[in-house]
């Protein structure tokens, strides 16, 4: 039986040395002891632990019992972050979460009564009944004694049936199960932080030390005792994301692996208090290099078009590679942060939604996002589902091509938004007057054309006609791929003229930038 997430590739050869070491050591110990049972937990990293268990059945001696777990530890997989291996008369498991009582362990049970053993081939050698007074009652012992050993007999028999049949679902249900429940955050508790350790890392939460205000709260730099720069979001007590988003966002981000995904390293639910430590990303977050002048001219063009490559390849993680198949539904510029190369890595998983392997689309009444960055039928009806995402990245290019937020036009440039104005200059053959004055000189035309067209491909109005993500790469990575000619966008609006009294339906939307929750569709 495998866990769900796999260790990754440049730690693979520490992970599996670390196993194989850990796991032999409890393996000797538990065929040393009365109760062929060890249970080990070692360090894996700063934030997590390694937890082993390996047990035999009690009639095994203490050699077979040895090359049992052995074999079994040879065989488990070591690329994954958990693993089981059963046999009949062994079983070997570890996982980097605690899934055994440690309290219950450090307990040792009292030692059984000596067992009765007896062959299946021979009957039991019964002692000369005694006469006399007391042979009625050596019978009767003896009669009694029978009977219990051949009840023992067939409830080990049983036990053993019962344990294979267990063992064969479990293995089912382990290999097929999604990867995520309700409980998902049980399985995490390893990623548990200490508050005060957190709360020494931002020096109180200084605000010298504040990089970042969110829709949900207010993210601080810290760094560990060890050197470790981090992230800290503070939820606020007051902010729209409760226990449920919170807990969600624990479960999605601890299991997802990706270069352009921002890596989660710890949470906290101590005082009252919901904190989140993420890896420490030095460049902040894409607006705030996007829509400053001041600072736009250091995204010259290669930089954007790597920026675009690298949010599709970490959402088409979340969409298909994962094993999970993860909605987003709140891609933004402010969701977007920077590594120390320019490289993007997105955050922000609280409004995230896990579909089921075959599920397409979802259905709700609660909507959550950002406007502007909404698709039309996730703001009107609540349906949402990958497309939907493939809207918001639509948006995002042609944010990123131009240097202007969606929501900055305001009914100027005959245009409401973004979306519009970028449709109006492409179907007038100017697309190009898109692009911001700052790489207007310095870029490769053909391929901000492309681009631009790609973006505009995504914020279709029909999310059927929308590119999935693994066609959206092949777009950008590739020239000789013909794309579609786009179709009218979601939210376009024609401006009123005098001589026009007729416009297209339309949504209003707030120009607010800040995370929505509550909105109900009409």
């Amino acid at each position: 039986m495998r866990n769900s997430n796999s260790v990754a590739s440049n730690q693979e050869d520490r992970f599996k040395e670390l196993v194989s070491s850990t796991m032999n050591q409890a393996a000797i110990e538990a065929a040393s002891s009365a109760r062929k049972f060890s249970t080990i937990k070692a360090n894996w990293t700063a934030f997590q632990n390694f937890y082993g268990l390996v047990q035999c059945t009690p009639d095994l001696t203490r050699q077979d019992c040895l090359s049992c777990l052995q074999e079994s530890i040879n065989l488990i997989p070591h690329n994954r972050m958990g693993a089981r291996y059963l046999w009949p008369s062994c079983s070997s498991r570890f996982e980097v979460y605690p899934f055994y009582n440690e309290t219950a362990i450090r307990t040792s049970p009292p030692p059984p009564p000596p067992p009765l053993l007896l062959s299946p081939s021979t009957s039991p050698v019964l002692s000369p009944p005694r006469t006399g007074k007391g042979g009625n009652s050596n019978v009767l012992a003896i009669a009694i004694g029978i009977a219990i050993a051949v009840s023992i007999i067939v409830a080990v028999q049983l036990l053993i049936a019962g344990y294979c049949f267990l063992a064969k679902k479990a293995k089912k249900t382990y290999d097929t199960a999604p990867a995520f429940d309700g409980d998902a955050i049980a399985t995490i508790e390893s990623l548990q932080l200490d508050y005060r350790t957190i709360q020494a890392a931002t020096n109180d939460y200084s605000e010298n030390n504040k990089i970042g205000q969110g829709g949900f709260g207010e993210v601080y730099k810290g760094t560990f005792f060890n050197g470790i720069e981090i992230a800290v979001k503070r939820l606020s007590k007051s902010s729209g994301q409760g226990d449920i988003e919170f807990k969600n966002e624990v479960a999605v981000v601890a299991k997802l692996q990706h270069r352009n995904l921002v890596r989660l390293l710890g949470f906290s639910l101590e005082r009252e208090e919901r904190i989140l430590v993420y890896e420490y990303v030095p460049n902040r977050s894409l607006d705030h290099f996007l829509f400053d002048p001041a600072k736009q001219g250091l995204l010259d063009w290669t930089r954007r078009y790597n920026i675009i490559g690298g949010i599709a390849r970490g959402i088409l993680y979340l969409h298909q590679d994962s094993r999970l198949t993860i909605i987003h539904r709140d891609l933004k510029a402010s969701n977007i942060l920077l590594d120390a190369d320019m490289s993007p890595k997105i955050a922000d998983f609280g409004m995230a939604r896990i579909f089921g392997m075959d599920q397409t689309h979802e259905n709700t009444n609660r909507i959550v996002g950002t406007y502007g960055y909404m698709s039309p039928e996730y703001a009107m009806r609540g349906q949402f589902s990958m497309k939907s995402d493939v809207y918001s990245f639509g948006v995002l290019v042609l944010e990123i091509i131009s240097g202007r937020k969606n929501n900055s036009f305001y009914e100027t440039d005959d245009a409401h938004d973004l979306v519009t104005y970028a449709w109006r200059l492409w179907s007038n053959g100017r697309g190009l007057d898109l692009v911001d004055p700052v790489n207007v000189d310095n870029c490769q035309k053909s391929e901000v054309v492309r681009c631009i067209h790609i973006g505009l491909l995504c914020v279709q109005e029909d999310p059927v006609e929308r590119p999935t993500f693994s066609t959206i790469l092949v777009m950008l990575t590739s020239n000789t791929v013909t794309l579609p000619v786009p179709r009218k966008p979601g939210f376009f609006i024609q401006t009123r003229r005098s001589n026009q009294s007729k416009t297209s339906n339309s949504v209003p939307w707030s120009v607010d930038d800040e995370s929505i929750t509550d909105l109900y569709p009409r």
